[in-house]
């Protein structure tokens, strides 16, 4: 790859700094795709030695380059997401990856369809790190940013993406736990939701 080439990928995975997500940051302000991928890529780097029979590399790789899609769609929070959304992404996004040179676009190739197959230990670290980190955010952001569903979801969602691991489930009850006394501490109880 020549010089170019790399400052032509950087410059459009830079649109993923400005591309905002559905989070906010503990201090309310919106976060942006970019940082949702760059904490669930510093969150596969630090759990290395949790699953040591894992390519940690080869996580970070899928969790840094997992959103990419949304430089050409924008982010579509995952329930309001239609499948139209995610073909008319997955469309843009192959466009782009095989207009790449050779060996990026086949490096990439591999890891979405990878990411895609959940049948790895690596796809499926990756997909319980994306949606962990949701939650995590969730709870580091003021209650008066959720929406409606969000008291459900942060309660409920990824259980069953986390359930190939004891570690996982372990990470996952203690966000549950999080969640729970964010609401009671701001002012709304479990039970109301």
């Amino acid at each position: 790859m020549d010089a170019r080439e790399f400052l032509n990928i950087l410059h459009v995975a830079e649109r993923l700094k400005d591309t905002p997500r559905h989070c906010t940051t503990s201090k309310g302000r919106t976060e942006s795709v970019a940082e949702h991928s760059w904490r669930i890529s510093l969150m596969a780097f630090l759990l290395k030695d949790e699953f040591p029979d894992t390519d940690i590399s080869k996580v970070i790789s899928m969790c840094l380059i997992h959103d990419l899609g949304e430089c050409f769609t924008g982010d579509i929070p995952t329930f309001e997401k239609t499948s139209s959304d995610r073909s008319k992404e997955d469309e843009l996004l192959a466009q782009w990856v095989a207009a790449l040179p050779p060996e990026v676009a086949e490096n990439m190739s591999g890891l979405y369809a990878e990411m895609e197959a959940q049948a790895t230990a690596e796809s499926k670290l990756f997909k319980a790190l994306d949606k962990l980190e949701a939650l995590i955010q969730h709870n580091e952001s003021p209650l008066s940013t959720w929406s409606e569903n969000e008291y459900e979801l942060n309660r409920t969602y990824a259980f069953d993406t986390v359930s190939f691991s004891g570690w996982l489930t372990g990470l996952r009850n203690e966000i549950l736990k999080d969640t729970l006394n964010k609401i009671k501490n701001e002012g709304r109880t479990a039970s109301a939701v």
